[in-house]
């Protein structure tokens, strides 16, 4: 792990250093490139790669019983709050009812021309019928699949993973980023909210607009785009579910990341920092005589 950038106005993936140290030390090279396959991966494949200059030879899309559910629309899940029960109970029809979402993240590797895997994380909780139609979805939508209990396991829980992906390793890669370099900003934000996210277009504010032409007019065109939005959607509408369809991506600021070498847009209500509380839980973290952590629960 080299470097953690914050993932709403930074591309969420570790350091090109970090990687190019990896490739040098072992066979495989898995790197996180995070919130979401539509916002981490995106960045992975139309910015990091293109200053790294590597292809990768597959990707990997983390999968959970509770993220399918959730999906649906069927449960309401709040930060900081417990579950409902009925998210933990065994039903296999809201597994199936989050399925859009997984399909389209599996779509978005296959979009830059690699192969996916799925790697199912297993919960104590979740039941066997529900991690087999995980699997089915990816199946469905030709991708290989795993469960992976590495968390309780170890390295014995992830070996069906390993094993897929190095079968996925095996096959051809045709990696190509979505968008030439010598596009317009607009156009790169068009290719992107609508092939990646699945909007009807994109709308730009009066800010927004004057910011592109400014950007634009100062050699900076030339520039990939780090789309800001909500990683609770693959809309920029955090309550939108599954796969939505039929919205516009709504652009409000652009600003230049000139040394670190992309434009970001800010899509939406977005903060540029993480919020904290005015009480955090970091906070309650504490030890207790017996070396034990406690505050965690």
């Amino acid at each position: 792990m080299h470097t953690g950038p914050f993932g709403n106005i930074a591309t969420g993936n570790s350091s090109v250093v970090a990687d190019l140290i990896g490739l040098r030390s072992a066979d495989f090279l898995v790197t996180e490139a995070g919130f979401g396959a539509d916002m981490g991966a995106e960045r992975f494949f139309n910015i990091k790669c293109r200053v790294s200059g590597e292809a990768p030879d597959a990707a990997v899309v983390v999968a959970t019983v509770r993220a399918l559910k959730a999906h649906s629309g069927r449960h309401a899940v709040a930060a900081g709050r417990p579950l409902p029960e009925g998210m933990l109970e065994e039903n296999t029809d809201d597994v199936r009812a989050g399925a859009a979402n997984l399909v389209k993240q599996i779509d978005n590797c296959r979009l830059h021309g690699v192969s996916p895997v799925v790697a199912v994380n297993a919960f104590p909780t979740d039941h066997a019928s529900e991690l087999e139609e995980v699997r089915r979805i990816a199946a469905e939508a030709g991708a290989r699949s795993a469960v992976c209990t590495n968390v309780v396991d170890g390295g014995s829980g992830a070996e069906d993973l390993a094993r897929a992906v190095a079968e996925a390793a095996d096959e051809e890669s045709h990696y190509a980023p979505l968008y030439p370099a010598d596009a317009t900003i607009r156009d790169k934000v068009e290719e992107v909210a609508r092939r990646v996210y699945g909007a009807d277009g994109v709308e730009f504010s009066e800010t927004a607009d004057r910011q592109v032409r400014a950007c634009e007019r100062n050699g900076l065109g030339r520039l990939p785009v780090c789309i800001a939005k909500t990683h609770l959607s693959l809309s920029s509408d955090p309550s939108l579910r599954g796969a939505p369809t039929g919205w516009t991506l709504p652009v409000r600021e652009v600003r230049p990341a000139a040394g670190a070498g992309y434009v970001y847009l800010i899509c939406g209500t977005m903060q540029t920092m993480p919020g904290l509380g005015s009480s955090p839980a970091a906070y309650r973290v504490d030890l207790d005589d017996d070396g034990e952590i406690t505050g965690l629960s």
